[in-house]
């Protein structure tokens, strides 16, 4: 299943946009294993356009690198999918997008891709506002499968994103 046809996940954007429209927020993602469902998520509701911004897509390292600025040195110490990495993604986003609220997803959807130290299912979120917050998460979803878990990052990413604009 397609994360734009889940009710719940739909149903969460709707209320996400809700509080952001209240408070007059603007928002952006950056997402790397999500690969943009996030953003195709809020997009699925007509006239989001006034809170959603963008997305930024980054899911090689370069695209890190060159779309948010993230520091080659964060990725080679720490790897991709890392807290370090996840809050840089959220930095680089919240200063490239001149929005008010953004939410990083970094992690390792599967069936492949893990290490020992990082299995699949492993999942860090960060969300950052242009007040100065900043939320971090971390997520072991183990492996349900690549849809489950890209379904459950998008519905964590909307999560912490109503949860900071809760705070706004």
């Amino acid at each position: 299943m397609i994360a734009v046809e889940n009710a719940d996940l739909i149903d969460q954007a709707r209320e996400l946009l809700q509080t952001c429209r209240r408070k007059q927020l603007r928002i952006a993602t950056a997402e790397s294993c999500t690969g943009g469902l996030v953003a195709a998520v809020l997009t699925e509701i007509a006239g989001s356009s006034d809170v959603f911004d963008r997305a930024f897509v980054t899911y090689s390292n370069a695209a890190k690198e060159i779309m948010l600025g993230v520091d080659p040195q964060i990725l080679a110490v720490h790897g991709a999918v890392s807290r370090e990495t996840a809050v840089a993604m959220a930095h680089g986003a919240l200063a490239r997008a001149g929005v008010d609220l953004v939410v990083a997803i970094t992690g390792i959807a599967g069936p492949q891709g893990e290490t020992a130290s990082k299995p699949v299912g492993l999942v860090h979120f960060a969300a950052a506002s242009r007040r100065g917050q900043m939320v971090h998460e971390e997520q072991r979803y183990g492996n349900p499968g690549r849809s489950i878990v890209r379904q459950a990052c998008v519905s964590q990413s909307l999560f912490i994103f109503r949860q900071l604009a809760d705070r706004e």
